[in-house]
């Protein structure tokens, strides 16, 4: 009995295939260089162009922390790194040197569009915990088959500008995406508008006369003005008739003088 219910459970059995859902080929992997889209429909953008980038095979991954590039010892490329966007895609190729159509590797770039703190987590691109200058890319084939290498620049402001080159495409697709929602993205302006009612109370300080040490008010300043010029008046006719007294700027001989002096 035993023998006929495990050859009636053999003969019953039926074999599964689970589906292993694998990510569209890119535009990058097609064989016509338009990736199939008409070309009066492909807008392609190279944002960044490095020469000189050193691809290594990467060592078993640290139990703990991240990826270090202390520990790459087998470099297997070297060649011109692209940031480029056909599209709506993103990706960073790796070109010969000198045939840049010949593509050594394509690392597609998935934006992590919204809000969050590190926005870009998880887009194909990964930095080394020990150098600004060493990342590891996760490339991917035609089929959808993925295999992470490791990525080093010889100098950091290439690394710097790698870095920016992502982040602005990135934000760009942003602000493409708000758009499209209908979201705005400028900042709602302040109203500095008077309200109706609404009074302004303006001080106006004492100002000093020049004459005295006393304070006079703004209302009595016309009463000062008029008596400050008649004291200039008064002050021009007395030097006017003290002028009429002088010849030349001399005074005049005395009437005690003797003849021959006046003569």
């Amino acid at each position: 009995m035993l023998k006929r219910a495990t050859a009636r459970s053999k003969a019953t059995a039926t074999t599964t295939t689970v589906a292993v859902d694998r990510p569209a080929p890119s535009v990058f992997h097609a064989t016509d260089p338009l990736g199939g889209i008409p070309q009066d429909e492909l807008i392609e953008r190279v944002r960044l162009k490095i020469p000189n980038a050193h691809v290594f095979k990467l060592p078993p991954k640290p139990s703990s922390g991240g990826w270090r590039g202390a520990d790459w010892r087998d470099k297997v490329w070297q060649g011109t790194l692209q940031v480029v966007e056909r599209g709506e895609e993103t990706a960073v190729l790796l070109v010969d040197a000198a045939e840049e159509r010949n593509i050594f590797a394509v690392c597609p770039i998935r934006h992590n569009l919204g809000s969050g703190r590190n926005l870009n987590a998880g887009n194909g691109v990964d930095r080394c915990i020990d150098s600004s200058r060493y990342f590891v890319l996760r490339i991917q084939n035609a089929q959808g088959r993925h295999m992470f290498i490791g990525l080093a620049f010889n100098e950091r402001n290439d690394a710097f500008d790698f870095n920016t080159a992502l982040e602005d495409s990135r934000r760009e697709k942003e602000v493409e995406r708000r758009a499209s929602l209908g979201i705005s993205s400028s900042v709602k302006g302040v109203d500095y508008k008077m309200k109706e009612g609404e009074k302004i109370h303006v001080s106006i300080p004492k100002i000093p006369s020049s004459g005295s040490g006393e304070d006079v008010s703004p209302g009595s300043n016309e009463e000062g003005s008029s008596s400050a010029a008649a004291r200039r008046r008064e002050a021009r006719k007395s030097r006017a008739s003290s002028s009429n007294n002088t010849s030349g700027g001399f005074l005049k001989p005395s009437s005690k003088d003797t003849p021959s002096r006046l003569s």
